[in-house]
């Protein structure tokens, strides 16, 4: 048992394993500073959609009885009531309403404007760092293309160097060495793309609460006092 384990390390199989997990190390580093570079990228991408993702998630949150309460308290003509309610509640919808209520006893056109204004400024607060991310996505296979493109003049020079002397594995090492950034470059720009497209469409749930929260508050304003 003990010589069949010896011999069994000692096949060449278990040793073209052993030497392509080494190579994965070999090829990263040798793709040179456009590898750390794109590695880099890959860190502010993945910080920006964590991040970005948790402030979209929080913001999509919201009290179903919100509008409930903000309805009874504008038909019983607490006004101070509701704009407390609005301020404790931290929320692109409080905050939408809360501008509405400052502008009432003005025309309904001016409310309509604050109230837009402000689900503006919420919606663009939520896009921040958005084109970060897309750069990202963008540029990351450029950047791979680019040190492809450094690595197969790098390999053509040495061939040019080597003369009659030239060695195909070398001019093949070369270039599957220079490939391996334009790997890395791919996999950030579909991964970072996948990221941004999952990020707009939380956004555009968001701007649907906002809209349908402006159309209730709208309503409410309209709709005749009860008595």
């Amino acid at each position: 048992m003990i010589s069949a384990a010896i011999l069994l390390q000692g096949t060449p199989a278990t040793a073209a394993a052993e030497e392509a997990t080494m190579s994965l190390a070999d090829l990263y580093l040798a793709g040179g500073w456009v590898m750390y570079l794109i590695t880099l990228l890959s860190f502010v991408a993945l910080y920006i959609f964590i991040e970005r993702y948790l402030v979209i998630k929080k913001a999509s949150k919201s009290d179903a009885n919100f509008m409930n309460r903000i309805k009874d308290y504008m038909y019983e003509g607490k006004v101070d009531a509701a704009m407390q309610l609005c301020r404790k509640t931290n929320s692109p919808q409080a905050r939408m309403v809360e501008k509405g209520i400052t502008r009432l006893g003005r025309p309904l056109a001016d409310v309509t404007a604050a109230i837009e204004n402000v689900g503006r400024l919420e919606v663009h607060k939520l896009e921040k760092r958005f084109p970060t991310l897309a750069t990202i996505a963008g540029a990351a296979p450029l950047m791979g293309f680019f040190g492809t493109v450094i690595g197969m003049v790098q390999a053509f020079y040495e061939m040019s160097l080597a003369g009659n002397s030239l060695d195909i594995s070398t001019l093949s090492g070369g270039i599957y060495t220079a490939l391996i950034t334009t790997v890395g470059g791919l996999i950030l720009g579909i991964l970072a793309y996948f990221g941004y497209n999952q990020l707009v469409v939380k956004v555009e749930n968001v701007v649907f609460q906002l809209e349908t929260t402006s159309t209730e508050f709208l309503d409410i304003l309209n709709e005749p006092v009860k008595q």
